[in-house]
């Protein structure tokens, strides 16, 4: 959590296989390309706080670079 390099991806398919209810993914996002890879990798949703916060991205730049990789997005 907090590196900024991107999500768990090994986590996160082990995770989204092993259980029957929704895997948020948390911790990690550091770039608009951590994104999409982390909903592919089986996370029903993810989830990022310090990018936010301290304005380095912005929901829409995040929602677009998810909708480009073809993932559904509610606008």
């Amino acid at each position: 959590d907090g590196t900024q390099r991107g999500y768990d991806l090994g986590l996160l398919r082990a995770a989204a296989a092993a259980v029957p209810i929704p895997v948020i993914a948390s911790g990690g996002a550091g770039a608009v390309e951590h994104f999409p890879p982390a909903v592919a990798a089986g996370a029903d949703a993810v989830l990022a706080a310090s990018v936010f916060h301290f304005a380095t991205l912005t929901i829409a730049e995040v929602k677009r670079e998810l909708q480009r990789a073809g993932h559904p997005v509610r606008i």
